[in-house]
């Protein structure tokens, strides 16, 4: 039989990591989920993020990989923060390693087994990697996000984290308050509801976790963001777990240009809240 491959770009603006994986007809089950590196930025502390993203390439099939020999990240893993759960599809800038100033040449691989089909992707400083995910090239920037209208409001896929508590079947209230520049680049419009939307997955934990809306609309609220915010808003909804344990829970605040910055690698703002469920 004829074997066909695909080389798919999953990665950054400049340089994109190339995958070869099977060509063939989508399916909705049984496919591999692909570890993407996005690229590279420096802190302002003189360390660097890497940040990684992934493609499941299965339509419907979403898949828990618990951190060990089929889930992991060397050296230093197999934990390095990387998700367990792994939605359907493209997932973007989901998490960043913070490495060293001596980093050098040195690199990190993200390793997936999925449905018996490994995949690995290397990352590291290569300049062609280098990432501006604070501004694009029409001066947009990614939405402030907090958990509350007087803690401090962050941007970026670094993001910021809390913790909570809940019950298992009792719905726990998820609120974030968001504020954004409204810069939109030329010819394009910010959608009449809100230049923000927030979107909840889940990112690890034992079991399903069901959100009254993944989606929350965004309503506009008036509290003092950031100097450079044109709207302000919050979003609010429920997370309910069937199942006691420890949870992570991603939320992603994206502006117009939409999940993945159209592939531009701006402008979204991460965040994570980790959940103890009795």
């Amino acid at each position: 039989m004829r074997r066909f491959v695909l080389s798919i770009a999953i990665g950054a603006p400049l340089a994109c990591a190339q995958q070869v994986v099977p060509f063939g007809p989508p399916h909705d089950s049984g496919q591999a989920v692909i570890a993407a590196y996005e690229g590279w930025f420096a802190n302002p502390d003189g360390t660097f993020s890497l940040l990684f993203g992934y493609f499941n390439r299965n339509f419907k099939q979403e898949l828990d990989i618990p951190i060990g020999p089929d889930n992991r990240i060397d050296p230093g893993g197999p934990d390095r923060g990387q998700p367990t759960h792994f939605l359907a599809r493209r997932a973007w800038g989901v998490f960043t390693i913070t490495v060293p100033k001596d980093f050098g040449a040195n690199k990190l691989t993200w390793t997936i087994v999925a449905n018996g089909k490994m995949a690995a992707v290397p990352g590291g400083l290569d300049p062609l990697w280098e990432l501006s995910p604070f501004k694009d090239a029409s001066n947009n920037t990614p939405p402030f996000l907090a958990f509350s209208e007087q803690e401090k409001f962050v941007q970026g896929p670094r993001g910021q984290s809390q913790a909570l508590a809940a019950k298992v079947s009792e719905p726990l209230p998820l609120t974030v308050w968001v504020a954004d520049d409204a810069v939109v680049a030329p010819g394009a419009t910010v959608p009449r509801s809100s230049p923000v939307s927030v979107t909840w997955t889940k990112f690890r934990g034992p079991g399903p976790v069901t959100f009254a809306a993944d989606r929350p609309p965004v309503e506009a609220a008036d509290f003092k963001g950031p100097a450079s915010s044109k709207f302000t808003g919050k979003a609010t909804t429920t997370a309910t777990f069937s199942q006691p344990g420890d949870y992570v829970l991603h939320v992603v605040a994206n502006d117009w240009s939409g999940e993945g910055g159209r592939g531009f690698q701006c402008c979204w703002t991460n965040a994570q809240v980790q959940i103890s469920v009795k």
